[in-house]
């Protein structure tokens, strides 16, 4: 792909595994849309970007509001950009047994997760159908492969996302569009702070976790060979083997005694 005036779109692109992908982009010589809710933090990774020597607009849109992810292409056809390549980054969980946790937060982390993710895809395709060419990149995650108590919500709208991804993969499989579903396992990010996880069992060992930048590397390759998906990590491979062949109460079970606090027995 010649990245000449090629645009990728990024979400959650300041931090975290979005924030690599969009170096690795900037990189290789596309011009970035970068999409965050704080504007300063925004601007400041903008600027970073622009070291490379592409273009990057910043669009501050707060993607736990639909009508803001539907906003974004209003924006770039005032602009006259059209984005080659969607990366639907941005994502939070929220942590708690679902009985105590707050659904306001949760109905947001669903539309941030979900919503937003297919309202942004629906704007890229009916873009980008007409060239008969783009990428998507869809952050899933090893969560999508077993139900996840002490993290339900977020578990099911990452299996969503996989299923989803699949379904309209084999969709536009003639049109010159790939779909590719990334799935991390528990990566070094700003993720479990902001989902209030740092009591989790899975984080008594971080020398354990994943660094954003090989999962960033990983998905690159990826969607760049218009794979269908990647399961990032040799030890994710084999945490995601063995859910296909545990029965769902069993992966629940396992999952729970991983994410469960570490002060529960």
């Amino acid at each position: 792909m010649d990245q000449q005036n090629k645009y990728a779109l990024i979400t959650g692109a300041t931090s975290g595994i979005g924030y690599e992908l969009a170096r690795l982009f900037a990189k290789e010589g596309f011009n970035l849309v970068i999409i965050g809710r704080n504007k300063e933090t925004l601007e400041d990774k903008a600027n970073e970007f622009k070291n490379f020597g592409v273009e990057v607009i910043p669009l501050v849109k707060d993607l736990f509001k639909t009508d803001e992810a539907a906003s974004v292409y209003d924006d770039l056809m005032k602009i006259n950009v059209s984005p080659e390549i969607l990366v639907n980054d941005a994502g939070q969980g929220v942590y708690g047994k679902f009985q105590e946790t707050d659904i306001n937060r949760e109905t947001d982390i669903v539309n941030l997760n979900i919503s937003s993710v297919i309202i942004l895809t629906k704007s890229f395709l009916k873009d980008r159908l007409p060239q008969k060419s783009g990428k998507i990149l869809n952050l899933a995650s090893i969560a999508s492969k077993a139900p996840g108590p002490w993290h339900s919500v977020y578990h099911g709208t990452k299996a969503f996302i996989l299923s989803w991804s699949e379904a309209i993969r084999e969709e536009l499989k003639d049109t010159g569009i790939s779909v590719t579903a990334l799935l991390p396992g528990p990566t070094d990010t700003d993720f479990f702070n902001k989902a209030d996880m740092n009591r989790s069992k899975i984080l008594e060992d971080r020398d354990n976790l994943a660094s954003p930048q090989e999962v960033a590397e990983d998905g690159f390759k990826a969607l760049m060979n218009g794979d269908d998906k990647i399961i990032s990590g040799m030890k994710n491979k084999l945490t995601v083997a063995m859910s296909n062949i545990s029965p769902d109460s069993m992966a629940a079970h396992r999952m729970s005694e991983m994410q469960k606090p570490a002060d529960k027995k």
